[in-house]
């Protein structure tokens, strides 16, 4: 997901997609445990990807603070 991509999403949206990787970031960490990852990139790059929307949303919350000030 690109960040463009995520600038578009409302913050609920934001909020569900960063819980659903990490039910996957943890289902990709409990596999590579286990056994052999083999797209072992997945990892990476899905941290990344929480830590971007988490970034997005953590703006959003100073915007509107900002705003109410």
């Amino acid at each position: 997901m690109k960040n463009s991509e995520i600038r578009e999403l409302s913050t609920k949206e934001i909020v569900e997609t960063i819980e659903e990787q990490k039910v996957k970031l943890y289902n990709l960490r409990a596999t590579h445990a286990v056994s052999n990852l083999e797209q072992t990139h997945l990892l990476k790059s899905t941290k990344r990807l929480i830590a971007r929307l988490k970034t997005q949303l953590t703006k959003r919350m100073a915007e509107e603070q900002k705003q109410n000030s």
